[in-house]
């Protein structure tokens, strides 16, 4: 554990993580056009459902501007102006002449950010295209579907000098912050072990036509077998085991399930003569990943989109002096604190102490948000990091090892649960970087 910066249970204030990330943030923290001060000027690629809802979350932000929005359906388009003519706003530009009109909107000068919520296959090749007109790129997860893809976001970023941030929501849920909080006090002690996962019965979604069209995120678990939603559960255990900050993620196995659950549900909603009753599924129903870190710590995750089963991102972690978990309530067991053998309530017994800043100070304005309010607060900190030349978060280097995750699983479950070695996407950077401390509003 030589390689691990020291002091990982320190509490490290915004001024001192803005110190020592100045040389990132300052490079960062401005793109093509003179920029208004106070504002980032914000282009949307892809307003379908996700896309609105970052369109509204940003519409709540007074130093966020909408400038321009893309989506190949025009009435999409339409949609979103719409919406931002009636919060008060001029009406942003629009574009939707086919497929790749969206670099008419990288090209404009007058866009800081560009937000991408477009199918996943999209993602990588639209932060490329941004990055290179000098806009930083805030990127819906995953950030890239093969590891090729996540060595250009890299290789573009560090070219370029602009941010590729993975908007990893669940990073900013009350929970995942507040476990982060206690980690960086030392009340959990060393961390050993960590669970998580993206747990979520979406079987009506996936076999359901649009237009007479299977959707697009049903044709990956046709094709692949592999943990292809990753980031969800393992982003916040990531952030918290300072991966690419003083620790990385080594090597990993998978193994996968037989496929049942999907046909099954076919079957018996569709009927055996029904199209979804002939289609074959290449993804297990279960996708299980044990992770190694540099630091020694292991990661079990899940991946489980076709079990009826309660949503859940099984979120736990333990050290050597507690557990905490999130699902399904959220409980911790403090040693030397909690009664013998027994575990607490978290939020009732130890929120008014230890909640996170971050959801102390903009809970309130989160009220009513996307996902519980964690989709504000991701991006108002997207805002507030471009605006004061911090670097964000989680970065290009994060997008691309979280997005790993989905090429290797691949890999070793094919491979009969063979073992698998990550790249360091930080070249050795790593040693340097400085972890995630408490970042406060």
């Amino acid at each position: 554990m030589g390689d691990r910066i020291s002091g990982m249970t320190e509490s490290i204030t915004r001024r001192r993580f803005l110190r020592q990330g100045a040389a990132a943030g300052v490079a960062l923290s401005s793109a093509a056009g003179a920029r208004p001060p106070g504002e980032v000027r914000i282009g949307f690629l892809g307003v379908g459902s996700r896309g609105m809802a970052h369109v509204r979350e940003f519409l709540k932000l007074d130093r966020a501007t909408l400038k321009a929005v893309c989506d190949i359906v025009p009435e999409r388009v339409e949609r979103a102006q719409a919406a931002i003519v009636k919060a008060g706003r001029p009406a942003p530009e629009g574009y939707s002449r086919g497929e790749y009109d969206y670099r008419r909107l990288c090209a404009r000068e007058d866009l800081d950010l560009v937000v991408i919520s477009t199918p996943w296959e999209w993602h990588a090749k639209m932060c490329v295209d941004a990055m290179r007109s000098g806009k930083h790129a805030a990127v819906e997860v995953p950030a890239a579907v093969n590891l090729e893809e996540c060595w250009q976001l890299v290789e573009t970023a560090e070219k370029t000098g602009r941010q590729c941030i993975q908007m990893e929501n669940c990073n900013y849920d009350r929970v995942e912050l507040m476990a982060h909080a206690m980690v960086r006090r030392g009340l959990l002690g060393e961390l050993v072990h960590a669970e998580c996962g993206y747990l979520h019965d979406l079987r009506d979604s996936l076999l359901r036509l649009r237009d007479g069209k299977r959707s697009w995120r049903l044709e990956h678990a046709i094709r692949r077998n592999a943990d292809l939603y990753p980031t969800h559960g393992l982003g916040p255990v990531a952030q918290t085991m300072n991966i690419n900050r003083g620790n990385l993620f080594d090597h990993m196995v998978s193994l996968a399930s037989k496929s049942a659950s999907l046909h099954q549900f076919a079957l018996e909603r569709y009927g055996p003569a029904s199209p979804q009753a002939e289609w074959k599924f290449a993804l297990g129903d279960v996708v299980s990943t044990l992770i190694r870190t540099r630091a020694g710590e292991t990661i079990l995750v899940t991946h489980d989109i076709t079990t009826p089963r309660p949503y859940s991102r099984r979120y736990l972690i333990q050290g050597s002096r507690g557990i905490l978990q999130k699902y399904p309530t959220p409980l911790v067991y403090l040693d030397g604190r909690s009664p013998h053998h027994e575990w607490e309530d978290l939020l009732a017994r130890y929120a008014p102490a230890w909640e996170h800043p971050l959801w102390k100070a903009l809970a309130e304005r989160a009220r009513g948000a996307g996902h519980g309010g964690m989709d504000f607060i991701m991006n108002y900190r997207i805002v507030e990091s471009l605006l004061g030349g911090a670097p964000m978060e989680m970065d290009v280097y994060d997008a691309a090892a979280l997005s790993a995750v989905i090429e290797l699983s691949e890999r070793s479950i094919a491979g009969r649960g063979k073992t698998v070695d990550f790249p360091d996407f930080t070249r050795g950077k790593w040693k340097e970087r400085p972890p995630v401390g408490i970042v406060e509003a």
